[in-house]
């Protein structure tokens, strides 16, 4: 997508909007995380307004962030604890903080935003570099099944029409790059809004590959915070990283 910056899909808008986003999995993934962490610290790479971040603190586990987006911190400062949660503005893929963490956490398929394989297998080796010895690395992320949906390796989607507003979900899949551009399209009576998303999916197995090149192996994949089993027909994962 051209002049695409990851930070255009945070923007202050998007960050009011993240504000009150529930996924409706929190309870379950915060149960999950809280078991990981033990005692902690942990550190949850592109921690956005703490959807996760918060209700894991409140836990009693001390919880760092880091995020590329002023705007999402912003929010995230405005909730109820979050101006104890230390947040590094940065580029989550060169884990820019000191120390060692029991517990590294990237979830809602957000280290897809690494646009690079080259940046994905960077962002591996640092986390490697920042866990405890027996410290785990968690991902969230969706395996990829979305093709069926394609044609002309494109679709578009109605999301939403209302009598003032029409949203549109545009895509395009680059399979040799392995690369997703997206934008959320929104007409209205007000105006005309977009929310550009770029995304470079990984299969489970090349995850798998860049934690062997940072000295991680898999310990431990599930087919959600559950830990529903992982197989065929799931069309997500929670993978789970140490040493």
């Amino acid at each position: 997508m051209k002049d695409y910056e990851p930070r255009m899909s945070f923007d202050e808008d998007v960050a009011r909007m993240y504000r009150d986003l529930k996924r409706g999995d929190e309870v379950a993934a915060v149960e999950f995380l809280a078991h990981l962490a033990c005692e902690g610290p942990a550190l949850e790479l592109a921690i956005g307004t703490g959807r996760i971040a918060l209700p894991l603190a409140a836990r009693g586990i001390q919880v760092d962030g880091i995020d590329i987006s002023p705007e999402m911190v912003d929010q995230l400062r405005s909730m109820p604890g979050g101006e104890k949660i230390k947040v590094v503005i940065g580029d989550f893929a060169d884990v820019p903080v000191p120390g060692s963490y029991r517990l590294i956490f990237v979830v809602f398929n957000t280290f897809f935003n690494l646009l690079t394989q080259e940046e994905q297998v960077k962002c591996f080796k640092k986390v490697a570099d920042h866990l405890s010895e027996d410290g785990v690395f968690v991902i969230e992320t969706y395996v990829p099944t979305f093709f069926y949906r394609l044609q002309n390796d494109q679709y578009v989607q109605a999301e939403g029409i209302d009598v003032s507003e029409v949203r549109l979900d545009v895509l395009r899949h680059d399979a040799a790059k392995q690369l997703i551009e997206e934008n959320h399209v929104s007409l209205a009576s007000t105006g005309i809004r977009f929310n550009p998303v770029v995304q470079r999916y990984a299969w489970p197995s090349e995850l798998d590959l860049m934690a062997c090149l940072a000295g991680l192996r898999l310990k431990n994949r599930w087919g959600g915070w559950n830990c529903e089993p992982f197989d065929s027909s799931s069309n997500m994962h929670v993978s789970v990283y140490g040493r």
